[in-house]
């Protein structure tokens, strides 16, 4: 059975990806930060998942979820991330603590969870770095957010070409209808945006190593495979 660690699992994308996974047959680990939104998603997916109360920015959290998935991890997706400031404040006005935190949480942590994940991740596993398009599109107000998914884009592309027995992506699932995406646009109408599962195709072409390390839009991998 694989084992798959799966961040920010309670709700929007890393749910819709879990319950593909656990159908697979995959063993998950998966977290959030809110303990009732992620117990209500393990008893929704069964057996087969443990979950994991807590922040990827903490060390001790991301070595529990290390420990919680084993020996051998197949996969491990780093989907949790925050938005930083609502609405999105321009770069002149960002507060720098809060952007810090922003790095600190859509940076550093997926990079910390990787390094302690590597060790156990055997050659043909799978690293995949949920990412966005404000990552290379500059759009006015989202400069800590995109920016802070441009600095996880060049990690995961180093971290490839250092690591080139493994699959390494770097994965923008596109827009989806979204709490995060509803925080991003406050008050406005989103429900035109797609569900999150139908992103999850592309994601699942990815894991299965149909696709060398890089970076990748999930629309697009999924109408490849068709």
């Amino acid at each position: 059975m694989p084992t798959a660690i799966i961040t920010g699992a309670s709700r929007g994308l890393g749910l819709a990806l879990s319950r593909a996974l656990a159908a697979e047959g995959y063993r998950l680990v998966i977290d959030a930060r809110r303990a009732a939104d992620l117990e209500a998603a393990a008893r929704e997916l069964g057996a087969g998942v443990t979950s994991i109360a807590g922040d990827v920015a903490h060390p001790a959290h991301r070595a529990a979820l290390v420990e919680a998935a084993g020996e051998r991890i197949d996969v491990l997706v780093n989907n949790a991330s925050v938005l930083g400031p609502s609405p999105q404040p321009p770069l002149a006005d960002y507060p720098l603590d809060v952007l810090e935190w922003v790095y600190r949480v859509n940076v550093l942590a997926p990079l910390a969870l990787a390094q302690l994940a590597l060790p156990r991740i055997p050659a043909g596993g799978t690293i995949l770095n949920v990412t966005s398009d404000a990552a290379v599109e500059p759009y006015p107000g989202w400069g800590g957010y995109g920016s802070s998914k441009a600095a996880l884009e060049q990690l995961s592309a180093v971290l490839a070409a250092e690591r080139p027995e493994l699959r390494i992506h770097a994965v923008d699932p596109g827009d989806m209808r979204t709490r995060m995406h509803q925080e991003a646009f406050p008050g406005e109408d989103i429900s035109d945006r797609p569900e999150p599962e139908e992103s999850v195709p592309g994601l699942l072409a990815l894991i299965a190593g149909e696709h060398a390390s890089g970076r990748w839009r999930a629309h697009d991998v999924a109408e490849a495979r068709v």
